[in-house]
């Protein structure tokens, strides 16, 4: 009998332990992950002058300015070959907000010491050559969707980092790329062009790349200055980023 009982404790014992463990195990899992991310957050983040900078700000940075390397001359571009006039509009909204905006990114990244692109990349060089083989109407409907599209992948990520972000320069960059993109898209949706239901399918399908490409460095001490290439004879970019000169 005494060794039936020391046998059904046993098995009460060990139920309980597996059951405790079974229910400190998510706990320590969860913990494990949140302080993994913590950690990646304090090593890609540098000290600056107006609070921390994070890999995120400085992954939004380089954003900014590679919107108005393509997104300017698209503009240009649209106020030319337009074939109606919202979509003319249209494009003079795009070179008057680029402009400022792109004056606004070199100015930050000037003073946190950041290098910026000197081109579009390789999706946005597509985008400027896909327009550029357009013509009439079909210019008309690829000019409003190719750019709708662009500048709503832009504004979530404008409101991220306008919610996260801990340096004061990267805040008020937010503020008026808040404005300026969803000034932007006001403008092209009146054009009557923009297909809702694509970018729904879009959206729905995860066309958005599901993670983010690496983040820029941190501050460097002596940058180099950007050249920006014009990716058309015939559509001039912003100029390259002013650059504070180097303690010695």
């Amino acid at each position: 009998m005494r060794s039936r009982s020391i046998n059904g404790t046993g098995l009460v014992v060990a139920g309980l332990v597996a059951t405790l463990a079974a229910l400190l195990f998510p706990l320590w899992s969860y913990e494990d992950r949140s302080g993994t991310t913590l950690d990646r957050l304090n090593a890609e983040t540098v000290s600056t002058d107006f609070g921390p900078l994070s890999a995120l700000d400085r992954e939004f940075i380089t954003k900014v300015r590679l919107a108005g390397l393509w997104e300017l001359p698209a503009g240009q571009q649209a106020e030319e070959r337009g074939t109606t006039k919202a979509v003319r509009t249209a494009g003079e909204h795009l070179v008057e907000g680029h402009t400022f905006l792109d004056a606004r990114v070199r100015e930050v990244a000037a003073r946190l010491s950041l290098e910026l692109p000197s081109q579009p990349n390789p999706q946005q060089r597509g985008w400027l050559a896909e327009l550029s083989a357009a013509h009439g109407q079909t210019y008309d409907e690829d000019f409003a969707n190719i750019l709708r599209r662009a500048h709503g992948k832009v504004f979530s990520v404008v409101a991220e980092v306008r919610a996260n972000t801990r340096n004061s320069l990267v805040r008020t960059l937010a503020d008026d790329a808040n404005t300026t993109v969803l000034d932007h898209i006001k403008v092209l949706e009146k054009t009557g062009l923009v297909d809702f239901d694509g970018l729904a399918r879009d959206a729905a399908t995860g066309q958005a790349p599901a993670t983010r490409s690496p983040a820029p460095p941190g501050p460097t001490a002596t940058p180099a200055p950007a050249a920006p290439v014009t990716p058309s004879p015939t559509f001039s970019l912003p100029p390259a980023a002013s650059r504070p000169k180097p303690d010695k």
